[in-house]
């Protein structure tokens, strides 16, 4: 271990034992910090003016997270929740091809409708909480460039934004870009990684459209135009592509994008997932990673360390009864009018006998072997014998009746879940796979986004307390693999060697976790983005400390006040 230099610490952490990132065993050590950057790690460590007692507790890098969505909550917020309660030091924006920069003024209504309807954020929200005061990319880092967090941001350049910037409607309209379009694309991609982006993020899923149903304008991108801009990276040296696809031709779409990133010569990031109708999918994808980086490309699956699902509530935005005429009639009120029509028993019997006429929303609702209740603390990885069909069956009940019971609870505040993806063998065997792959890292919280269907911006945390300590259901994994998957291996998948690792002279990013107590608490709907508007949130417990740049932010689960978190210009 390294001597304390000359000079008083401003923060020591005493007694705690190191899980460093490395990956190597855990530690006894006190850790000195100074000038927002380890000092020291070792034994007996000179006083520092401020000392946090970590007698029993891991000392851990701060989390890095790649996969947020709050590229418009950066522009008027500072506490970067409920991502930064989750022991994240440093979360990437601009994920999916989605953001709002760079922008005209007059194409600002195509860019919020996309975001409304890809990531599920209400257009009055970003209406009246965006405050535009950019068009440009690098104006766009500028404008963040003024502002303080409770985490570091990071930034990729968006696909979207910049076909809407460069073809106006006709980008919008997904149609084919011209030659001087894709160069002209690939010079403000370029220019948005010399401004400080560390990727550029594209989406080729049908999934994501607005709320009209209008697919994104990303969707049908040729080849030729991602190969430009990989071109274009490629030439400025830096940065990756992150790409989400739904691979429905497997062979095909992975060829394509093994020859965008050979085009390239910048890494590759694919979303990995095991989806419910093709549960085989992720292999064949894992096994075309696998063989391509052996002749020499660099693609990386990016996967979660639990089921990705929506949940299921009275108050939110989907319920097993949401399209039954009874409910659709209440379904406009206020939640207390809507409640206290829906404690009626008369009400209950007539939503419970409608018919339900969507088969698409119904198979994502209303199957019940497969809908769960979210206790506190948690459990993603439920066995059948937990869902509502089975738990009916137990108690001979009808599993339509069960479930609206189940929604009633908490007054009506009570949250179901529903896991769609990362679930179909029932068991999270599959995601294990896909963890321990070397060709993965470790990402897909969406953190900021799809605010009342989803909240998985505490995978890290259920990551930790999960697989080092409370699975059941089939192998535990190591705490400093795990605490590596999330630190060291994300911060240099993104270019950022100066954090995720504990070591003298890196980034003071660091949390103190109580790991025999941490958790992750049942969603919960608050009301405070911009106008009340209404978003799922995570609370944890089991953080003592949380620390960006040598300065806590966090203690015992209390936000300190301080914003020591900027943005994260360039790789380090």
């Amino acid at each position: 271990m390294s001597a304390t230099p000359n000079g008083t610490p401003t923060l020591v952490i005493r007694g705690g034992t190191i899980v460093d990132g490395s990956g190597g065993k855990p530690y006894a050590a006190d850790i000195a910090v100074a000038d927002g950057k380890i000092m020291a790690i070792g034994q007996n460590l000179p006083k520092g003016n401020r000392e946090i007692d970590a007698t029993g507790k891991l000392v851990t890098p701060g989390f890095i997270d790649v996969h947020t969505h709050y590229d418009a909550q950066v522009t008027w917020g500072n506490h970067i929740t409920p991502t930064s309660w989750n022991g994240v030091t440093t979360a990437l924006i601009g994920n999916c091809g989605v953001g709002f920069a760079p922008c005209r003024p007059e194409q600002r209504n195509i860019l919020v409708d996309l975001m409304e309807g890809v990531e599920d954020i209400p257009e009055v929200v970003l209406t009246a909480g965006l405050p535009w005061n950019w068009e440009t990319f690098p104006q766009f880092l500028d404008a963040l460039d003024a502002r303080q967090y409770d985490l570091d941001v990071a930034t990729q350049v968006p696909h979207a934004a910049i076909r809407v910037y460069v073809m106006g409607q006709r980008g919008a309209d997904r149609e084919p870009a011209t030659e001087a379009d894709r160069n002209e694309m690939a010079r403000l991609s370029a220019e948005g990684i010399r401004a400080g982006a560390l990727g550029f993020s594209t989406s080729r899923t049908i999934a994501h459209k607005t709320l009209a149903g209008i697919p994104t304008p990303t969707l049908h991108a040729a080849e030729a135009e991602l190969a430009t801009i990989g071109r274009a990276l490629g030439e400025v040296g830096k940065g990756w592509m992150q790409v989400i696809s739904d691979f429905d031709e497997p062979d095909d779409e992975f060829a394509i994008l093994r020859r965008i990133a050979t085009a390239a010569g910048r890494p590759m990031t694919v979303s990995l997932l095991q989806r419910e109708s093709r549960p085989w999918l992720w292999r064949k994808i894992l096994d075309n990673i696998e063989e391509a980086n052996a002749a020499g490309n660099k693609l990386i699956g990016q996967v979660m360390a639990r089921p990705i699902g929506v949940m299921l509530g009275f108050e939110i935005s989907q319920n097993p009864f949401m399209l039954c005429p009874t409910y659709k009639a209440i379904a406009h009120l206020p939640f207390e009018e809507k409640m206290a029509i829906l404690r009626q028993p008369e009400t209950r019997e007539r939503i419970i006998a409608e018919d339900f006429p969507d088969p698409v929303i119904s198979a994502r609702t209303r199957t019940w072997e497969k809908i769960f209740q979210l206790n506190d603390p948690v459990n993603y990885e439920p066995g059948p014998e937990l869902s509502c069909a089975a738990q009916a069956a137990r108690l001979g009940v009808d599993p339509k009746a069960l479930c609206y019971d189940w929604l009633m609870a908490k007054d009506g505040h009570a949250v179901l879940y529903r896991p769609l993806i990362n679930y179909a063998d029932g068991t999270l065997d599959a995601v294990q796979t896909m963890m321990q792959h070397p060709d993965t890292i470790m990402g897909l919280g969406d953190g900021g986004a799809h605010v009342s269907i989803i909240c998985d911006a505490s995978s890290h945390t259920y990551m930790v307390s999960h697989w080092t300590r409370d699975r059941t259901r089939g192998e535990k994994l190591p705490i400093e693999w795990v605490i590596k998957r999330i630190t060291r291996d994300n911060a240099m998948a993104i270019g950022l060697s100066d954090r995720g690792l504990l070591a003298p002279g890196l980034k003071a990013d660091i949390n103190v976790i109580d790991h025999a107590n941490l958790r992750v608490h049942a969603p919960e709907v608050r009301y405070d983005l911009p106008t009340g508007g209404r978003r799922l949130v995570q609370t944890t417990e089991g953080y003592d400390a949380t620390i960006v740049s040598g300065v806590p932010v966090y203690l015992k689960g209390e936000a300190t006040g301080e914003l020591p978190g900027r943005l994260v210009r360039g790789t380090r």
